[in-house]
């Protein structure tokens, strides 16, 4: 790619009332704020619950987490129940474009903030309501958290389908937050789009159960796609109980022949083409079909040798293979130090950092530095300022 300019930003000119919390809408904001949107982050008196995941060097508050998707995000704190704060949120509103959160719908009714309220202050807004289950489902009413999504939609079935443990596990990651904090993201990019070519706003909703169980259909729900189904749910390739991680000598390594040719060139590097004399791997429709035999027969070779021998093997072989690495391991893979993901920085009040930085590149982008992750209520009473809004108390601490 050639060098981009750094300017202007892609989402210049945008700006996102914030009221989410925890992963699942800060995670979206965080990447609107990456390509350039203001984003002005209103945050209860506690602040938001991430800021206590993880141990913060100095500043109560100031978790590891909270760092890393509340950056280049503006903190306020108002208090929506003063005349104070409800003009301060209203002025707000006025002049934004985007407004998300979280809040479930009684509450955020409660507080005066429902689309329909929202609009009558900003016609055109594009209001954006992350939700646990879609409002017309009979869970509706229902509080969502990772743990009930990866439940809900499947996910936690899964490794018993591998490993004969009859135990439901949910996948050791917030993947229900992060998943959907995608599908906010382009979802809130598909309506300003929408709102530039109609001049019109409008009121999207990103439920989670729903937007899990879609990933996880993607390909499990396989032969159940058809009515009548032509056979079961599950890609069976993803529940193969030989279909992971295998030990070397002196550790494991990820392997990926999949196709028949592959699997020819795996047996011959390997020193093993014995292997494909067996009866049942005599033709690619037999291999094909009884591909966990040639796991099996790949996970008793490999001991053999090395990581770093096998990688190199694998490679000259052009069959696609890879290390382990523990998440310790990530910030010192040559891959990502040669791909920019990783930077040191150093926050004003908690130190030095690392920062992971957007993994996607553009042409005609590049990512601007952004404002370190704020105290709470940082800036309550800079944006108030700015807004021509007088708050009775404002933050001592306050930019």
């Amino acid at each position: 790619m050639t060098t981009p300019s750094p300017a202007p930003r892609m989402l210049e000119g945008l700006r996102i009332v914030d009221l989410t919390t925890v992963i699942f809408g800060p995670y979206c904001t965080q990447i609107l704020a990456d390509l350039g949107a203001e984003v002005v982050k209103v945050e209860p008196p506690e602040g938001d619950s991430i800021r206590i995941i993880g141990t913060p060097p100095v500043t109560p508050l100031m978790s590891p987490v909270h760092l890393r998707l509340n950056r280049g995000k503006r903190s306020v704190d108002w208090d929506l129940k003063s005349e104070g704060g409800r003009a301060a949120m209203r002025r707000l509103i006025e002049t934004s474009d985007i407004f998300i959160h979280n809040v479930r719908s009684d509450a955020i009714a409660r507080a005066g903030l429902s689309y329909d309220e929202v609009r009558a202050i900003r016609p055109d807004i594009v209001y954006v309501h992350c939700t646990g289950f879609d409002q017309r489902g009979p869970y509706a009413a229902l509080q969502a958290y990772d743990d009930i999504i990866q439940a809900a939609s499947g996910i936690a079935s899964l490794p018993p389908k591998v490993d004969g443990n009859p135990q439901p596990r949910y996948v050791p990651m917030t993947m229900a937050d992060k998943v959907s904090g995608l599908h906010a993201a382009y979802a809130v990019l598909a309506a300003v789009v929408h709102r530039l070519r109609t001049g019109e706003g409008q009121q999207v909703e990103v439920p989670m159960f729903e937007s899990l169980a879609s990933f996880n259909l993607v390909e499990h729900l396989c032969d159940k796609t058809f009515v009548p189904p032509t056979g079961p749910a599950l890609y069976p390739r993803q529940i193969d109980p030989m279909r992971q991680p295998m030990r070397t000598r002196d550790g494991y390594i990820a392997i990926a022949p999949y196709l028949d040719d592959r699997w020819l060139r795996f047996f011959e590097a390997t020193g093993h083409p014995e292997v494909l004399e067996a009866p049942e791997l005599a033709d690619k429709a037999l291999r094909r079909k009884h591909m966990s035999r040639m796991y099996e027969a790949a996970a008793a070779i490999l001991p053999e040798r090395t990581t770093a021998e096998w990688l190199d093997i694998l490679k000259k072989a052009n069959v696609p293979a890879m290390r382990v690495n523990d998440i310790a391991d990530l910030p010192d893979d040559p891959q990502l130090q040669a791909a920019g993901l990783f930077r040191q920085r150093t926050h004003p009040t908690e130190g030095a950092y690392l920062e992971v930085r957007p993994p996607v590149r553009f042409s005609g982008y590049a990512y601007a530095d952004l404002s370190h992750a704020a105290t709470p209520g940082q800036h309550s009473a800079e944006v108030a300022r700015e807004l021509g809004v007088t708050l009775m108390n404002e933050r001592k601490n306050a930019a």
